[in-house]
């Protein structure tokens, strides 16, 4: 498929702030001649020319790194290279005023306090020009949105605002205003860290608070704003409908169009992955939605649309009865990389009792027993689930009754019941185990009476053991492409290595020796030593000290590598059709850049589907790298916008040392453009798994009410 070169946006290259001393006339000059120098007109290939320089007596060192971006075609790649060629991207995240990039120099700075604000102001005055830096940077973000109103006018309505807010946001964060933030800081007039979600309007209310100081500066004739927009700016700017109230008002509307209104008081939405679990257990989605869930995700790499069904039945059915609105979010697989499935474990749960380090039993296994799909209580966690087949002779049990069968071994074991639960129209036992015992799928359980063992049930459904292959340092693990692969087609010195399989011939086709790969989201990791058409041989660098178990369906990274993916896959095509019709939300996994964006609108319009809310999953180096390019096409569409950081794959792909500042980035950027955001990767999950939670799972889920 053939796609066409996508929009982006612009900042002025070298972008010189005038001193507001200048004549008005003269500072519209400036921005005039360069939003008249080049129209945006998308696609194209955009030349810039130097724009003219003044002397600014408020801020020194003003020249800006490159920034003149734009889309090129993709036949242009090898062209670039100049500032002044249309590169690939909106705006280089690492141009940055907090990431000690010095592209502008404040030369104020207060060396001493003042008893009162009266008495600051007056300093300031003495000293020299917060005023005129706060206009300056004014200026600038307004100019910006010149530079960009071409882009701007493709945006749909709904998100004309957001996507304006963004622009100024990135436009802020171009210069370097650290001095500019202490001075305001020091005063209590502005935080420039916490404006995001509305730059113009603080930025202008800044301006009136420091002109109402009546600090006695040089103030032009004119509004600057007012004059700027009526050389071209969008009539809505004139309108004022970028105030702090409306820009918030704003980012909660995007909000709750997307995940929906909150419940309880809530201040945040709990999101909970659910799978194959919620069909075997009746009562699965009613328990977490009393816990507090308000929205169902499902992995569309994982199930059917059979499982898919019944989860989704079952979550509208017990939303309906608690009156507990939940939504649906649906997870495209993508072109993720993943193991594929090893061969089954048998059908054996071990039942074991905690002993002490004599060996002694200091307490016995608990055990759920019952009929098939009746669940113990919320507060009971069993060490295992058994199923019998009879119902009828399963009620007839009492407290105090023995349950006794033979183990996978023959040997003889007994379940003593201690506790009993009527659910519903079943009744459920809570037995206890003093010996190890192994049972399977058809093991009989009965019960001593004097006229001889009374047969309660056959055991059912016994889940197989999880396959998977323990890996340590220093061991090498082969990759085939397929589970067919002969051992004639293997490498010589893959005899007896585990192997796992990778059905992507994306894997294959791109890898090299000495690049590293990633298992599991970074569990293991290890160096590519050879490759050949059907297999990869990993010499494993990093595992657990016992080794680290890799099952099916883990995912595989290769930040080094090079691999270019297609957007959406046949399967998420698919599985798209099944998404249209049941779900609220469709996740999109590991857009990299705005030709997935394209692909998906196009999709989407095929099938009429404005109204699905669309998550932009990232974890990917390239979807970080160029999420402002991507909200901003994504923001041509109606259709309800989010964003999903993905922090497993997104903290092998980038460094774990760099993920803090990664999430820091993409909650600023999808701030400034009024988008909500999905924290996602082991949140809670000590706390799912052990019942108590992390210190840093703690402070996570804290800040996550942001």
């Amino acid at each position: 498929m053939k796609l066409s070169t996508h929009s982006g946006f612009a900042v002025p290259h070298q972008w010189g702030i005038p001193d507001h001393s200048t004549q008005v006339a003269d500072l519209l000059e400036v921005s005039t001649f360069n939003l008249r120098g080049k129209r945006i007109d998308f696609p194209c290939r955009l030349h810039i020319g130097q724009p003219t320089q003044y002397d600014p007596r408020a801020i020194h060192k003003r020249n800006f790194r490159s920034n003149t971006l734009a889309f090129a075609n993709r036949k242009d790649e090898a062209e670039r290279g100049s500032s002044n060629t249309c590169s690939d991207h909106v705006l280089p995240l690492e141009c940055n005023g907090s990431s000690n990039h010095p592209d502008v120099e404040v030369d104020v700075s207060l060396t001493q306090s003042q008893p009162d604000i009266s008495g600051s102001a007056e300093y300031l005055a003495n000293e020299g020009s917060l005023l005129d830096k706060l206009k300056a940077v004014h200026l600038h973000v307004l100019a910006s949105e010149q530079w960009n109103a071409s882009r701007l006018k493709l945006s749909h309505r709904n998100y004309f605002m957001s996507a304006t807010n963004l622009i100024h946001h990135l436009a802020l964060k171009c210069l370097d205003v650290k001095q500019l933030k202490e001075d305001l800081s020091s005063t209590g007039l502005l935080n420039l860290e916490i404006i995001n979600s509305n730059v113009l309007a603080s930025l202008s209310a800044a301006i009136q608070l420091v002109e109402n100081l009546n600090l006695n500066l040089r103030t032009t004739k004119e509004n600057i704003r007012t004059e700027i927009c009526s050389h071209g700016s969008s009539g809505e700017l004139k309108t004022g409908i970028f105030t702090i109230n409306a820009t918030r008002q704003k980012a909660s509307s995007n909000r709750e169009l997307l995940l929906g209104s909150f419940r309880d008081g809530r201040t945040t939405h709990i999101m909970v992955t659910v799978g194959q679990e919620a069909v075997e257990n009746e009562s699965h989605i009613t328990n977490l939605l009393k816990a507090g869930t308000s929205i169902i995700r499902i992995n569309c790499a994982h199930g059917n649309p059979t499982v898919w069904s019944e989860i989704i039945r079952r979550v509208k059915t017990s939303s309906q009865m608690l009156e507990m609105p939940c939504r649906i979010l649906m997870d495209l697989a993508g072109p993720k990389l993943r193991t594929g499935h090893l061969k089954s474990g048998p059908c054996v749960m071990k039942l074991s009792p905690k002993r002490d380090a004599a060996g002694n039993v200091i307490l016995p296994a608990q055990i759920w027993l019952s009929s098939k799909g009746v669940s113990p209580p919320a507060h009971f966690s069993p060490d295992g689930m058994l199923f019998i087949d009879n119902q009828e002779n399963l009620a007839k049990l009492e407290i105090g009754d023995t349950v006794r069968f033979h183990d996978a071994r023959g040997k003889k074991r007994r379940l003593k019941i201690s506790k009993k639960f009527h659910v519903f129209t079943s009744t459920g036992y809570v037995v206890e185990c003093d010996m190890t015992a192994y049972v399977q799928s058809g093991t009989e359980m009965y019960i001593k009476r004097k006229k001889g063992n009374f047969l309660v049930g056959r055991v059912v459904d016994v889940p197989a053991k999880e396959p998977f292959v323990r890996l340590r340092v220093g061991d090498l693990l082969t990759i085939t492409r397929d589970s067919t692969s002969t051992q004639e087609e293997s490498f010589m010195l893959t005899s007896g290595a585990p192997k796992v399989t990778c059905p992507s011939g994306y894997l294959f086709d791109s890898v090299k020796p000495g690049e590293s790969i990633a298992f599991d989201d970074g569990k293991i990791w290890g160096i590519i030593q050879g490759t050949s058409i059907s297999e990869i041989i990993v010499s494993i660098t990093h595992a657990g000290p016992r080794g680290t178990k890799l099952g099916s369906e883990k995912s595989l990274n290769i930040p080094d590598s090079n691999i270019r993916f297609q957007g959406l896959t046949s399967k998420d095509l698919v599985d798209l059709e099944f998404v249209a019709s049941h779900a609220d939300m469709v996740g999109i996994s590991f857009v990299r850049d705005v030709c997935d964006i394209v692909l998906l609108q196009q999709e989407l319009e095929k099938r009429r589907l404005n109204k699905l809310g669309i998550v932009l999953k990232i974890e990917t180096r390239s979807g970080f790298e160029k999420l402002p390019q991507m909200l901003l096409e994504a923001m041509k569409s109606p259709n309800p916008l989010g964003v999903m950081i993905a922090r497993g794959d997104l903290a092998v792909e980038c460094g774990w040392e760099k993920l803090a500042d990664i999430q820091e980035e993409i909650l600023s950027i999808c701030t400034a453009a009024h988008v909500p955001v999905i924290w996602a990767t082991q949140v809670l999950e000590s706390l799912v798994k052990s019942g108590v939670p992390t210190r840093a799972e703690i402070t996570d889920v804290a800040s996550g009410r942001r």
